[in-house]
């Protein structure tokens, strides 16, 4: 039982890392749930206040990956249509055949909203387009150190409780 926990856990954690770079995934709070996961098992006694403060940290996190990149297009003086166009362009660059979609695709999009929907001149909807790629890039930063900060913790506590646990 505990094996299966400590392999749950080691399970999300993977794909909390892969999440903190693919926006469809929640990177942060999966990653959380596969300290949860590991915290389940029996041997390991369940510490309420490190789960609760690390789940704060993911909530945090998981809101301030939305937030960072409509921050930095407004920075550069993008609109709305530059953050809905950011949001579009990440979303479309997941999913489109082209290398490092998932880069371009924000830049491109928030370029492409700030010049259709707003008519903006095309150095100042640059100017927006850089703002939210540079947005997305400190995100994604963000968010990857998180998850490997949390498979750190993971890794020390499986560590920690070898003996009990295999």
């Amino acid at each position: 039982m505990d094996i299966l926990f400590v392999v749950l856990g080691l399970i999300l954690m993977l794909v909390g890392i892969i999440g903190s770079f693919l926006p469809v995934l929640p990177g942060v709070p999966v990653s959380w749930l596969g300290l949860v996961a590991l915290y389940l098992s029996p041997k390991i006694d369940f510490d309420w206040t490190f789960i609760t403060i690390t789940g704060i940290v993911a909530i945090i996190l998981y809101i301030l990956d939305y937030v960072i990149p409509a921050v930095g297009t407004k920075k550069y003086g993008g609109s709305k249509a530059g953050i809905y166009g950011t949001t579009i362009g990440l979303l479309v660059g997941v999913i489109a055949p082209i290398p490092f979609g998932i880069l371009v695709g924000p830049f491109a999009g928030a370029f492409v909203g700030e010049v259709v929907f707003n008519k903006t001149q095309s150095n100042i909807a640059l100017r927006a387009a850089f703002g939210s790629f540079m947005g997305f890039i400190a995100s994604t930063f963000m968010k990857f150190m998180a998850t490997l900060v949390y498979l750190g913790l993971f890794i020390y506590k499986v560590f920690e409780f070898r003996e009990a646990l295999f």
